[in-house]
């Protein structure tokens, strides 16, 4: 069903760019060299999507720059809800704060999971990567073919990383929002804004979910992603240091 041109190619390129990494990396890594092809794989894709990610932390900062007008709108509107939320968008365009820019990163890592989804689960890309394992876990089983062995013990601490990040991300969501007055780009009062402000902080624990349904070699590549963008997180919104000579 999913076999169309496009994706079918897209799964070929990655299939040889993995089998091409996974020689290089053989001597060095043996038997774990195809799991360390697909962590380098989703390095040089989290590289090239990179700018991004500091396209949405300054929009991040301008938004929390923008925090003590938000709460003054918020005042003032208190009773006109869709006034309020009008105001509050027209006030981050001025700003050139857009909250859809931080879903950029997260929606272009989608295709590339996809393709990492099909190489292990089918004989598409003619590479051979179904017989390559981690462990002796074969890259391409789920947690729904069986814990024994190896397996069990694997699956469990790639989902114990998976679950910290994801609390992790879920408590800097919270102080996010709690910072600039907004969810999402959403005034923090209004009609559902309770309500989105109790899902979004738990959106990072989908990824867990999400690899319950994976083959062993997707959920690496959400485990070294979700690692990646909490380093990256906590590297780019590290407090900045203020001139001692500043008023």
């Amino acid at each position: 069903m999913l076999a169309f041109a496009p994706l079918h190619d897209a799964v070929g390129a990655a299939g040889t760019a993995l089998s091409w990494l996974t020689d290089l990396l053989e001597p060095l890594a043996g038997g774990m060299a195809t799991a360390a092809a697909i962590v380098l794989f989703t390095i040089a894709i989290r590289l090239l999507i990179s700018p991004l990610t500091v396209v949405q932390v300054r929009g991040e900062r301008r938004r929390a720059a923008l925090a003590p007008q938000v709460r003054e709108l918020q005042q003032r509107y208190a009773d006109d809800p869709a006034t309020l939320q009008r105001e509050v968008f027209a006030l981050y365009r001025e700003a050139g704060a857009n909250p859809i820019a931080g879903c950029l990163p997260l929606l272009l890592q989608a295709p590339f999971l996809l393709v990492l989804y099909r190489l292990f689960t089918t004989s598409e890309g003619g590479t051979g990567l179904l017989e390559e394992r981690l462990a002796g876990v074969p890259l391409g089983h789920h947690l729904t073919d069986g814990l024994t062995g190896a397996a069990g013990p694997l699956f469990a601490v790639l989902l114990a990383v998976l679950l910290a990040v994801a609390w992790w991300s879920s408590r800097r969501a919270r102080r996010a929002s709690a910072a600039v007055g907004t969810v999402a780009g959403t005034p923090t009062e209004g009609p559902g804004a309770a309500v989105l402000g109790r899902l979004l902080p738990l959106l990072p624990f989908t990824t867990v979910l999400v690899a319950l349904v994976l083959p062993l070699a997707a959920v690496i590549y959400l485990v070294t992603t979700s690692v990646w963008s909490a380093a990256e997180q906590a590297v780019l919104r590290r407090p900045q240091a203020v001139p001692a000579n500043a008023e």
